[in-house]
């Protein structure tokens, strides 16, 4: 199993590895839709406060996720840079794309 902290340096990675489990994609879809803390997010999910608490901390590592004391609590957020490096990341594809479209257009014109 590929895990966020095994991609160092490379942010895209990190964050694309982290989202590889089912469940952390569930947990970031709710922090993203609305900041919650953990107890929040275990009583929308079938699973344990510890192992949402474990799947946040995955997401905070790889960029994904933002902490932020309240009280006794912590708030979770989705932290959109982590998106932003996945993006980045696709468009150089989306880019190479687009230029050897224009490119081959470019050569069936008469």
């Amino acid at each position: 199993m590929i895990r966020a902290k095994d991609v160092p340096g490379d942010r895209a990675g990190a964050s694309l590895a982290a989202l590889a489990d089912p469940t952390r994609r569930r947990i970031f879809e709710l922090i993203a839709h609305e900041a919650s803390t953990v107890r929040a997010v275990t009583d929308q999910v079938p699973y344990s406060q510890s192992a949402v608490s474990q799947h946040l901390k995955v997401l905070r590592d790889a960029g994904l996720a933002v902490g932020t004391p309240r009280g006794a609590s912590t708030v979770y957020r989705a932290d959109r840079a982590g998106l932003e490096s996945i993006r980045a990341w696709i468009d150089r594809f989306w880019d190479d794309a687009l230029d050897a479209f224009v490119e081959a257009a470019d050569r069936e014109e008469p």
